[in-house]
This record gives structure tokens, C-alpha cells and sequence, in this order.
């Protein structure tokens, strides 16, 4: 059986991808109790708002890893997978709508932070990996016969994109050693830019759902 668990691994993306998805879900869970405990004891709109961020990750990838194991073994899966991607999408628009107060809160440099350079630099490093990788898995999933895998690795993307966004932010607020320089432009363009590149892979994905589940029909 273990051996069986390799290989699956090793030669099955799709399997892959649901596996480490159960990490990212993990993780994210680890991060939404952290930002809530921190917004609570600070009484901090940033952290309260990221923890709800977190917490529609940890139900759209919970949503998603769920329903794929329920319905592997399902005759009409594809249809199933669809449909879920719908729902799925739909949430995804709710997760792009809660990000609008903490990016404001971003735009306007009022995010704490409380990192020294050196650690900001290797937050830097991290979020280009996350990034570089998110973007790598994404163009593969394209070729991938599951969609809900494709979906999931959409999410990986959008919270890549999201990573970018607070990179931006505390690099910003680290060097911020000249108070009359005005990067509001900047950082508003730049986070407008996300916001809608998130939107619109948030509609791909329901249209695609939707062309998905009439061609099953």
C-alpha cells in the first residue's frame, strides 16, 4: 500500500495536487487563528479582516478536498466537479470582495508591521517562490482532465497574488525612511490590478463550470 501512495505521488498530478492542497488547507487554518487571536487582543481591523480571509480559504479549499474525495468514485464525476467549481467560483467572489478592506487599509499604510529588514527581505524570497511556483502549476493544471484540480491550483494563484500585495506593503513600510514620499498612486494601481486580475480568474472559473456542466448535459 505504501508503495501504491508513491507512486500515486510521483506519476499522478492530479492526486498530487489534492494531497498538498490538505497542507495549504492546514496552514491557512494555522493563519486565520493567528490573525484572529491577534485581531481580538489588539482590537486590529487589519488582523480581524485578514482572519476572515483566511477563514473563506480554509472553507473554499475545505469545500473543494471534501467534495473531490466524495466524488472519486462517483459515476458522473465530472458533472459533480462542475458543479462544485459553480458554488466554488461563487465563494471565490465573496474571498476577492473581503480583501477590499484590508487592501485599503494597505493602500493607506496603516497595516502594523513590525518586521526589520532582513526578516522583510526573506519574506521577499518566500512570496517569489509561492509566486513563481502558483503561476508554474496553474499553466499545468490547464492540461489537467480534473477540474476541480484546476480550480484549486486557480486558488493557490489568487493567494500568491494576495501575498504580493502585503510583500508590497511591509517593504514599503520598512523603507519608508522619506515621510513626505507619497506611494498611495502606486500602491492603489498596483492593488486595483490585483484585485481585478483575482476577479476575473474568479469568473473564469465559473464559466467554465458552466460551459463544463452543459456539455455533460
Amino acid at each position: 500500500m505504501k508503495r501504491n501512495w508513491i507512486k500515486l505521488w510521483k506519476n499522478d498530478y492530479d492526486y498530487r495536487t489534492i494531497l498538498t492542497a490538505f497542507g495549504s488547507w492546514i496552514i491557512t487554518l494555522i493563519f486565520a487563528i493567528y490573525n484572529g487571536v491577534l485581531g481580538l487582543r489588539h482590537s486590529s481591523l487589519w488582523h480581524g479582516t485578514i482572519c476572515i480571509y483566511y477563514l473563506l480559504l480554509v472553507i473554499l479549499r475545505g469545500m473543494i478536498i471534501y467534495s473531490e474525495r466524495k466524488i472519486f468514485f462517483y459515476a458522473g464525476k465530472e458533472k459533480a466537479r462542475n458543479i462544485v467549481c459553480i458554488v466554488g467560483a461563487g465563494l471565490l467572489l465573496i474571498l476577492n470582495a473581503s480583501l477590499i478592506v484590508p487592501v485599503t487599509i494597505m493602500v493607506k499604510q496603516q497595516r502594523p508591521v513590525t518586521l526589520t529588514l532582513i526578516p522583510a527581505i526573506a519574506m521577499a524570497a518566500y512570496t517569489v517562490y509561492k509566486f513563481t511556483m502558483a503561476s508554474v502549476n496553474l499553466k499545468r493544471s490547464k492540461g489537467a482532465a480534473d477540474s476541480l484540480v484546476r480550480f484549486l491550483r486557480t486558488i493557490n494563484y489568487i493567494d500568491a497574488l494576495v501575498s504580493i500585495l502585503t510583500l508590497q506593503n511591509t517593504l514599503i513600510m520598512v523603507n519608508a525612511k522619506d515621510s513626505s514620499l507619497n506611494m498611495l498612486p502606486v500602491t492603489a494601481a498596483s492593488s486595483g490590478l490585483i484585485l481585478f486580475a483575482a476577479v476575473l480568474l474568479s469568473a473564469e472559473c465559473m464559466v467554465r463550470g458552466i460551459i463544463g456542466l452543459r456539455r455533460k448535459e
